[in-house]
């Protein structure tokens, strides 16, 4: 005999919003804003609606600022430049997480822009 097993998907908008509002611990720890919704990612992916995608934004997000951060180290010494640069990714990097947890109180997907694609 044949069993069929389909694993069901909760509904949980709280927990998306809360991933995505983990990525503010970079501000206070350092670090912890790539860690925390990594492991929030990798442990509900598959019984949460939604988490997988939001996960993956998540973490291609934080590994875009990531890059980008290290990239603009070297401009620093280019007139300044990098030190815009770092300016510019903080604010990004503190305002898309907000907006994009917003979406996932509504039930939206989340779009980071400038984003590379290291997890698809």
């Amino acid at each position: 005999m044949e069993s069929n097993y389909h694993t069901l998907k909760r509904t949980d908008n709280q927990l998306l919003v809360i991933t995505h509002l983990c990525q503010m611990l970079t501000y206070i720890t350092g670090f912890g804003g790539l860690i925390v919704p990594l492991i929030i990612w990798a442990t509900q992916k598959d019984s949460v609606d939604g988490m997988d995608a939001h996960g993956k934004a998540i973490i291609n997000f934080q590994l875009s600022i990531i890059i980008y951060s290290i990239l603009s180290i070297p401009l620093i010494l280019a007139l300044g430049l990098g030190i815009v640069l770092l300016i510019l990714i903080g604010i990004l990097a503190f305002v898309m997480p907000i907006i994009n947890a917003i979406k996932a109180s509504n039930g939206e997907l989340p779009s980071y822009p400038l984003s590379l694609n290291f997890v698809s």
